[in-house]
């Protein structure tokens, strides 16, 4: 008995001791994992929904002054981590760029997208890189650009033409005429002049409305993307008035291809200039080729010209013709510049573009204090990750606060005095490319906005066009709102409204 306790007693004694050998180097070898950013405490089920305001981009520096530049908080079921410093987006963007590469895909941009098959929201694959390959190099190139100029030139001078003959004296929604203009050139460089006269403005009509609809749900908070469960409901409505809109810009595009295909049948030039939608049908046709593409995404990269590429830009012309207009000396700077470098018995032309340093600023300044994305496109990590000595889970929503981070005061002095002169010393440090995490207004890494080129292009020759033919002032009695609503796009909350007249030598000039 006294041999079978000792036995027992023994073999209970290396049971326990290999226990607390494997416990021990477990720990040893499986390290803590770092916690979750810190962040505000929500309501069951809810989250941190009910607390959400209008401008969720300031809402979320206030946060970030609480709990620091990394912080987390649940909308719905979807828990949701926010950058607000230069640092912590070099880790994502740079140091870790192929986990955070993908876009956390809400369901209106899904339906927009014809289900995540643009550039913009696309998950990074062959596929992606492909489209974004055609997209830069044959829509975007320098070359491509420089073959557009005159078409861009007469875009121009139409609205210069427009104004001078039927607005002189006359309050203008002034939004609506870099609108118009950026759409016009975008759908010239898509498919040209393939449907022409009256049917070519009526389908240019139809997608003036439609792409400010689509922008609005884009940005509208929707239950079904914080509950996915409840999705099959729909409860707010979105997916239906997206489907709707998709289903409108859908026949646009059907029309023109049709179109493009009887017309050209059997005579598609295969020397010259050609039209970006011809380009795309004939990747199209070649299956084996690695820069193949399918109707479907070749619907979603035109898609993305036509919404993304017109109504962002426009958005800019208006915030900073609104900053010119509130801040008059800067005004007076930027036209004595166009005076010095163009004259007032000439036009601007887009070479005078490259001489006009304190009309790069503006636009710089612009970006600046008034992102077109303030919080980016969301991205989605592939895998969990450690950010700033915190965990961000696989398929969480990450936002970039870019607004924050471009109006800090521990970066920018007097960040919101609208001061252009800040980028004037050393200029290639606050390019538009995201090489510099202060200052990143068309985000950075693999997934920075490719339209950027035709964007900085238009913004400053739209806006230096405007400014050199005419001189504008408000209304009587009326005060500039300068307060924006946010979306996927900030807009000014309040249309601008101005009345121009004429600043030119002569007359002739507006013709």
């Amino acid at each position: 008995m006294d041999q079978f306790y000792m036995a027992t007693l023994s073999i209970s004694i290396l049971a326990i001791s290999i226990a607390i050998w494997f416990i021990k180097t477990s720990l040893q070898a499986e390290p803590k994992t770092p916690p979750l950013p810190p962040g505000p405490r929500g309501l069951p089920i809810l989250g941190y929904l009910p607390f959400l305001s209008k401008n969720l981009h300031h809402q979320f520096t206030d946060l970030a002054h609480k709990y620091g530049p990394i912080f987390k908080l649940y909308l719905g079921t979807k828990l949701c981590v926010v950058i607000s410093s230069p640092s912590l987006v070099k880790e994502i963007v740079r140091d870790q760029d192929a986990i955070f590469a993908n876009r956390d895909v809400p369901i209106a941009a899904y339906i927009f997208s014809y289900g995540a098959n643009d550039i913009a929201w696309s998950p990074q694959n062959s596929q992606w890189r492909s489209m974004r390959k055609v997209f830069v190099q044959e829509m975007l190139s320098n070359k491509s650009l420089e073959a557009s100029l005159g078409l861009r030139g007469d875009e121009i001078r139409k609205v210069i033409k427009d104004v001078h003959s039927t607005n002189l004296g006359k309050p203008i929604y002034f939004g609506e005429l870099p609108f118009r203009t950026q759409l016009n050139v975008v759908v010239n460089m898509l498919w040209g002049g393939i449907i022409e006269g009256e049917e070519g403005e009526r389908i240019k009509g139809d997608s003036r409305a439609v792409i400010s609809k689509i922008i609005d749900l884009l940005g509208k908070p929707n239950v079904s993307d914080f509950y996915p469960g409840l999705a099959w409901l729909d409860i707010q409505g979105v997916k239906k008035e997206m489907e709707s809109c998709v289903e409108s810009v859908d026949r646009i595009f059907d029309a023109v291809i049709d179109e493009y295909k009887r017309k050209l049948s059997g005579e598609i030039k295969s020397e010259g200039k050609k039209d970006f939608l011809q380009i795309l049908l004939e990747l199209m046709e070649k299956r084996d080729s690695e820069m193949s593409i399918t109707q479907t995404q070749l619907k979603a990269l035109l898609m993305d010209m036509v919404v993304a590429g017109t109504d962002t830009t426009a958005t800019t012309i208006e915030w900073a013709m609104a900053e010119l207009m509130n801040n008059p000396e800067v005004m007076a700077k930027a036209q004595t510049e166009l005076s010095d470098v163009v004259g007032l018995d000439n036009i601007i032309e887009e070479c005078h573009l490259s001489e006009l340093k304190y009309l790069e600023a503006i636009i710089k300044e612009t970006l600046r204090v008034h992102p077109a994305a303030p919080l980016l496109v969301p991205k989605c990590p592939i895998q969990s990750s450690i950010v700033g000595g915190y965990t961000i889970p696989q398929n969480s929503k990450v936002f970039i606060n870019v607004s924050s981070i471009q109006t800090d005061p521990t970066i920018w002095d007097n960040p919101m005095e609208f001061k252009p002169e800040r980028f004037l010393d050393d200029n290639e440090k606050w390019d538009l490319r995201g090489n510099n995490f202060n200052y990143l207004p068309f985000g950075s890494g693999r997934r920075i906005c490719p339209g950027l080129p035709l964007a900085e292009r238009m913004s400053m020759y739209f806006l230096a066009s405007l400014i050199h033919s005419f001189e504008w002032k408000l209304p009587n009695g009326e005060k500039l709102d300068m307060s924006g609503t946010f979306g996927i796009v900030l807009r000014k909350s309040t249309p601008l409204v101005a009345i121009p007249s004429p600043r030119l030598s002569d007359s002739k000039l507006y013709m």
